[in-house]
């Protein structure tokens, strides 16, 4: 297939999104794919207001719509609601050419914590954008149930996965970690308020608070807890070391649609401990034993009380834990990918056939 990519989030933005798109544009072209991006890179750009690490396409309409006329794709996949995913939409539906789209991001719920307003207001949005996608690929199916209620009734699976060759248990600790007092309790993503960081460094447990990874509110939660250890972005060997050096993975974020750092870090063998809400939900389990609740021991606790969270997490098997996050393939992950794609591109072939 001739695949055209166009994404308003890509590099030098480091998220889950950006690895996820990043992975699967290599494990298609591995697979003899050719695939085309349309990223902010390609373009003048400008930060976004509050955010300013993430840079938006300016005017990106006309030279979208032109490189995508020029390469002719097969299909479009359009991973995000920005300008660029915008543009293309646009030259999808102008020329009867079929797209996916994904729902990487709860975007209304997003906006509503940024703006104080109900996410009710931001759904119609979403609803216009997806409504005319051959599919909409989401990580879960709780996420699929709620773009159903929402009205969106073509979601389909788009799993995640880790890499095995990155992310094992067999890393030594990372120097900076190796002496701090435990248990070290861990967090990895972008430091901004959507992420709820508050509920984790305030939480009344003992040992040591880290936070890897950068954002807008770096500045303010150093100078707010100066006890925590931030020690900004980290890729690579450094992530592993770090996930390898903690006890336990604190994820306190209530709006992510799965949370790609929760299974890396099981698979570098570390339990998690979250708030009993989508995502969490769909890879730890509601009782910790997975989404299917078969696992033979727990590899998290999810409660209410963050800290109870923590506490329970600590008592976890830590084998169990890097079993369950290696069990996550990004093969598996690019099947499903593929698939939806491959479903909506025959739609165009039947239509120019009729």
């Amino acid at each position: 297939m001739k695949i055209a990519l166009c994404t308003d989030a890509w590099h030098p933005q480091v998220n889950g999104v950006v690895r996820t798109l990043a992975t699967t544009v290599e494990h298609v072209a591995a697979r003899g794919h050719e695939v085309m991006l349309v990223t902010p890179n390609q373009f003048f750009t400008f930060g976004l207001p509050g955010y300013r690490e993430i840079r938006l396409a300016m005017l990106p309409r006309f030279r979208t719509r032109r490189m995508l006329r020029d390469f002719d794709p097969d299909i479009v996949h359009i991973a995000t609601e920005g300008p660029i995913g915008w543009s293309a939409r646009g030259w999808c539906k102008a020329n009867r050419v079929p797209f996916t789209s994904a729902f990487h991001t709860r975007f209304p719920e997003y906006a509503a914590v940024r703006t104080g307003l109900s996410p009710d207001r931001f759904w119609p949005i979403m609803r216009r954008f997806h409504a005319s996608s051959h599919a909409v690929l989401v990580s879960t199916p709780t996420l699929a149930a709620e773009l159903a209620g929402q009205g969106l009734t073509q979601a389909v699976p788009w799993s995640r996965g880790i890499d095995a060759s990155q992310f094992h248990t067999g890393h030594a600790p990372l120097e900076v970690l190796a002496n701090l007092p435990r248990p070290i309790m861990l967090n990895v993503g972008r430091v901004a308020v959507e992420k709820n960081l508050d509920a984790f460094l305030s939480a009344d447990v003992p040992g040591s608070k880290v936070v890897v990874g950068n954002g807008p509110d770096l500045a303010q939660l150093r100078a707010r807890y100066p006890e925590a250890h931030f020690l900004g972005a980290l890729s690579g060997t450094p992530l592993a070391q770090a996930y390898c050096s903690a006890d336990v993975f604190v994820f306190p974020s209530r709006t992510d649609t799965f949370g790609l750092v929760m299974i890396e870090a099981m698979a570098c063998g570390l339990p998690v401990a979250a708030y009993p809400v989508p995502g969490p939900i769909d890879v730890v389990g509601a009782g910790g034993l997975g989404p299917d609740g078969n696992l033979p021991q727990a590899v998290g606790v999810l409660d209410d009380n963050l800290a109870k969270a923590i506490t329970g997490a600590l008592a976890c098997s830590r084998q169990a834990a890097a079993a369950h996050g290696s069990s996550y393939s990004w093969d598996h992950a690019t099947d499903q990918f593929l698939h939806a794609l491959g479903s909506a591109a025959r739609t165009r072939t039947v239509s120019q056939a009729a």
